[in-house]
């Protein structure tokens, strides 16, 4: 019980906890950010729309400056104002003395207070201005100022305040948070079942992935699991049942080497050891005896060339054979590897024809490894031929690529067999061979940017090996 307390959060439950966090973040910024400035940008408004007001009524005011107009028609035409422009008007008198700071004194006011105190920092803000144009505003709380001055004989005599509530800009605000605090709830709750059902949805695919990874790592078999979404997840998917069949294929590629190593290891081997123990009888004549030493002889030169195959196919497979590319010419390549097989041609009774173009054939290639590619084709023609088999060996340029061709005139290969003559152990004569020369062959050619191809008919096989070519100026 305390370790399943102890497990980690699952991936479902963090995705789902982060659509809530998402969500919650997206509307706390909404209300604590936003409505803010939506109320400061609402109560500006009204102050412009206040002072635009006071800018259009002022004058009204300022034409009754110097007349012969009593205190209650200034109290009615102060109140008119107000009316029209929806706002508090106050009208204050100004007071100077020499050296003292102008006064200021309530003459009228919308609301019929006159014992009402002047906002004498306002008021002097709007005294120091020099047009009727101008205005001093302020915000304070949830009401808005404006003082304009109203001038006589170029002096401001009066100043007028207009004031206006701001109460209708927080009721809008506070109208909209309410809605916003229960659309929020909601959509909190929307955001956690949503975000666990989407996370449901992609947490199962992911278990299906580790449960078929932990099955797979265990040895155990795995069905290629359903790809269910084009998103990455999908491409996940995909690329695991990739990933799966090719290990599959790695695996039995690895048993049938093993299994076929350790065939072709054991027929030699258990050959010589009926032979050492034939030998062992002293009644064999001299002419059985030297049989079979020349057939030991045999299976301990098929016992090397395996051996030296096996090692040629770890280093291939573990990636550590070393190429060495340089230009190499073909044609006097051939000419070396066609002298070492002149005594195995004889002894086969075969006819070499060489047939090689007056300029060089240059390829990009390791010499000792193209060799090597050489001696495969060329063992290959002979082992699997008749004996008095033509064979044919030529190097030249075709399609800008260097070419050298190993053609003999044998019952060609089986078109069933074809497919299968460039696989790892594969032989239609084990007699004849391990079945290793081919594969070797091709993957060395690989390795140098080429390729081995066969053209097989009755009467007619050619192996051709294709490797790329220096460019005009030297460079590969």
């Amino acid at each position: 019980m305390r370790r399943a307390l102890l497990r980690p959060t699952s991936l479902q439950n963090r995705l789902a906890l982060l659509f809530l966090a998402i969500t919650a973040l997206g509307f706390a910024a909404v209300i604590f950010f936003f409505l803010p400035q939506l109320q400061s940008r609402l109560e500006q408004q009204r102050l412009q729309d206040l002072d635009r007001t006071a800018s259009t009524s002022a004058p009204r005011l300022e034409a009754v400056i110097g007349r012969n107009v009593t205190g209650p028609q200034l109290d009615q035409l102060v109140r008119a104002v107000a009316d029209a422009a929806n706002a508090r008007v106050t009208l204050l008198g100004v007071q100077e003395s020499s050296g003292v700071p102008a006064q200021f004194y309530v003459i009228s006011d919308s609301n019929a207070e006159r014992s009402v105190q002047p906002d004498t920092g306002l008021a002097a803000r709007a005294f120091a201005l020099r047009s009727t144009r101008d205005s001093a505003a302020r915000r304070r709380g949830q009401t808005g100022e404006v003082a304009k001055p109203l001038f006589y004989l170029g002096r401001p005599a009066w100043i007028v305040i207009y004031s206006r509530s701001f109460s209708d800009a927080s009721e809008v605000v506070t109208l909209v948070r309410d809605r916003l605090l229960v659309a929020s709830a909601a959509a909190l709750v929307v955001a956690l079942i949503s975000g666990f059902v989407v996370a449901r949805v992609l947490t199962r695919s992911v278990t299906r992935l580790e449960r078929a990874a932990r099955n797979l790592a265990a040895g155990r078999p795995v069905s290629p699991l359903p790809v269910e979404s084009a998103d990455e997840l999908g491409r996940l998917t995909k690329a695991f049942n990739e990933m799966q069949a090719q290990l599959a294929r790695v695996d039995r590629a690895r048993k049938e080497f093993i299994a076929n190593a350790s065939h072709e290891l054991r027929t030699p081997i258990f050959s010589l050891a009926g032979f050492v123990e034939l030998l062992q009888n002293e009644r064999l004549d001299r002419a059985t005896r030297d049989e079979f030493l020349e057939t030991m002889r045999e299976q301990v030169e098929r016992l090397q060339k395996l051996s030296v195959d096996l090692l040629d196919l770890s280093r291939l497979d573990a990636g550590s054979l070393q190429l060495d590319c340089e230009e190499v010419d073909l044609g006097e390549l051939a000419v070396g590897v066609t002298n070492e097989f002149r005594p195995a041609l004889a002894q086969h009774r075969t006819k070499l024809d060489l047939r090689l173009p007056h300029d060089h054939v240059e390829a990009i290639c390791d010499r000792e490894r193209v060799a090597q590619i050489m001696r495969i084709l060329l063992d290959n023609a002979l082992r699997h031929t008749p004996e008095g088999t033509n064979v044919t060996v030529s190097a030249n340029r075709n399609n800008g690529a260097a070419e050298f061709a190993v053609a003999d005139s044998g019952p060609g290969v089986d078109p069933t067999a074809r497919p299968q003559v460039f696989e790892r152990f594969y032989t239609a004569d084990a007699a004849r061979g391990s079945g290793l020369g081919l594969a070797i062959a091709r993957e060395l050619a690989e390795r140098m940017d080429g390729h081995i191809d066969l053209l097989s008919r009755p009467g007619r096989t050619v192996f051709t090996l294709a490797l790329p070519t220096p460019d005009v100026d030297g460079s590969a």
